[in-house]
């Protein structure tokens, strides 16, 4: 008998060592040695089950100095969805550009095409924009992912062997990541 006592406190033992250093590890540390953890540490370290990486969210948002500055969630997402919309008006431009200067009927063709899902997509984004400015999500993420695989992948689909311009690469990188910041804090700030 007291074998088995001495097991489940030993049990006991090793679960209560277990969970402490759970707890450490998601707050990390004790608390008075853990630096805080501003809102983009938050955010972007929350983002892994929208496959999204911390390192990722971090390069895609903090392409503007104020990414360290963002007091809240919805101070974040408002700059992710204004990056978005520059980087698809730089998108937009580069394909226009590489448009004006092509000799090749099909690339022409290619350039031409995209050039028109650009040119639907950016006014969309642009309301997605206001929108989350406005506190308002709902349809936000629909006009993301549509940026990213109607617009830009579709891009790639339509381009085949013509090279397009980096511009749309990086377009669809910030559209997909800033899908997952925009569908992460809809729902951690329940609108």
């Amino acid at each position: 008998m007291a074998m088995g006592t001495s097991s489940s406190i030993l049990g006991g033992a090793l679960l209560l060592v277990l969970v402490l250093s759970l707890a450490i590890d998601v707050h990390g540390g004790s608390s008075s040695s853990a630096a805080p953890r501003s809102p983009l540490d938050d955010l972007c370290n929350s983002l892994g089950s929208h496959y999204v990486t911390s390192d990722m969210c971090v390069s895609a948002l903090c392409i503007d100095n104020s990414c360290r500055s963002a007091r809240s969630l919805p101070e974040l997402v408002v700059l992710a969805t204004r990056l978005t919309v520059t980087n698809g008006t730089v998108a937009k431009a580069s394909i226009e550009s590489a448009l004006a200067h092509a000799k090749d009927a099909k690339f022409k063709k290619v350039m031409r095409s995209c050039l028109q899902l650009y040119v639907g997509a950016v006014p969309r984004l642009q309301w997605a924009a206001r929108s989350v400015a406005g506190g308002r999500y709902s349809g936000v993420s629909e006009v993301l992912e549509a940026a990213c695989w109607h617009v830009s992948a579709e891009c790639i689909n339509l381009a085949g062997e013509v090279a397009l311009p980096k511009e749309n690469g990086e377009f669809f990188r910030m559209a997909y990541i800033v899908q997952a910041v925009v569908d992460w804090v809809k729902l951690s700030i329940g609108h």
